[in-house]
């Protein structure tokens, strides 16, 4: 027989849409992936690496040349030091590295406090080790935590906490205040973070970045989690990175080799070789992504959108409500698709009690005609869904 924790489980939200925007030829602001191909230099790099390079079995932890970049773009970049022999990982993509550090460290009836809305993998996965998800809920517009909510959600069977920082979906970076805020529950109660990072270099102005495991008394405790797919916008290629202290990476490790063993040698040697070489990439790329960023909010609110701010990743939030739209956002979002060629995210999808029923999640990591074409396809779906709540509308 299946086992239920995933047989039970719907199709994801995000190939849902997409399934839908590629059935109807429809516009997709839904799934995050960028219109732009990514970083020559670096594609070249792993085109030459299959050429020319080594095609068999790499080190099931990684290249220690990757091993020993990764170390050394954390010490630059976030002053984090680490031992790349002893405390990097190197996993194929970072759900791969979610699911190992479940894997390996949850027990049965472990609880893990998990902030929602909540990227689709941590719960199945969570429950597929054994623990116990406890759910805390952030609300629209800040999306923030409160020590309040912390103390109603850890308590003496707390093992771990999952954060995801930079948050998918709402785009919020989480400030200074609120991390060591969290730091010290964990602290007080002996918990490991596992910190789900894969957005830490795409941050806009105004906001910065800062490392869990960076925090006072959370250099043993916290697992961070990065993403070459996400830093260079190579999602397709699924190199992840896996960080810890040694007696967390001891364990890390083996769950990560009876699950994909190793990651393709020749990405692994490309990605190196952009963690040393991509400085104007990564002063670049957020620029870019926050021109883009603009260009469809300022384009939305001139369609009367109510559009959240976006500190980091590449989404942005609208609020239905705000926006004269008196409908649940997967009723708009299945609207949009199928009525005006617009694929986008109900952010109700993300949670798993009481869900926030009024965001929609739009990707902006597109090129201008696609942001344009989106901004026409969602302002015809606005106005469908206004003209119905009108007095003598077939649906008022």
């Amino acid at each position: 027989m299946a086992n239920p924790i995933f047989a039970n489980l719907p199709t994801t939200i995000f190939e849902e849409m997409s399934g839908l925007a590629r059935e109807l030829s429809a516009v997709n602001l839904g799934q995050g992936f960028p219109d732009d191909p990514g970083p020559d230099a670096i594609r070249e790099k792993a085109a030459d690496a299959v050429l020319n390079g080594y095609n068999q079995y790499p080190p099931m932890a990684g290249l220690p040349e990757l091993r020993q970049a990764v170390a050394a773009h954390y010490a630059r970049t976030q002053g984090v030091e680490l031992d790349w022999a002893s405390e990097v990982t190197v996993t194929s993509g970072a759900t791969e590295a979610l699911a190992a550090a479940f894997l390996a460290l949850i027990e049965p009836g472990d609880e893990v406090v998990v902030f929602q809305p909540v990227y689709d993998s941590y719960l199945p996965m969570i429950r597929a080790a054994g623990g116990v998800p406890k759910l805390v809920s952030l609300q629209p517009p800040s999306w923030r935590f409160t020590r309040e909510m912390l103390q109603a959600a850890f308590s003496e069977r707390t093992r771990f906490v999952v954060l995801n920082n930079p948050m998918n979906p709402t785009g919020v970076v989480f400030p200074e205040g609120d991390l060591a805020l969290l730091a010290e529950f964990c602290v007080a109660h002996d918990v490991i973070a596992i910190c789900d990072e894969v957005w830490e270099q795409v941050v806009f102005e105004g906001a910065c970045h800062r490392p869990l495991i960076g925090f006072p008394g959370m250099r043993e405790r916290a697992v961070k989690i990065g993403s070459a797919g996400k830093m260079f916008g190579l999602t397709g290629w699924k190199v992840g990175f896996l960080a810890a202290a040694p007696a967390l990476s001891r364990s890390l490790a083996r769950a990560h080799q009876f699950l994909t063993f190793t990651t393709p040698p020749n990405l692994q040697a490309a990605v190196a070789w952009g963690l040393a070489n991509s400085e104007a990439w990564f002063r670049d790329m957020p620029r870019d992504l926050a021109r883009s960023r603009d260009r469809l909010s300022d384009g939305l609110r001139r369609e009367g959108f109510a559009v959240l701010p976006a500190q980091g990743a590449y989404f942005l939030c609208v609020d239905l409500p705000g926006s004269g739209v008196a409908m649940g956002d997967r009723e708009f979002c299945l609207q949009a698709v199928k009525q005006a060629g617009v694929a986008t995210i109900p952010v109700s999808a993300l949670y798993e009690d009481e869900p926030v029923t009024n965001i929609v999640r739009l990707c902006f990591a597109k090129r201008d005609a696609t942001l344009d074409a989106g901004i026409e396809g969602l302002a015809k779906a606005r106005a469908l869904a206004v003209r119905r709540r009108e007095p003598g509308s077939a649906t008022a």
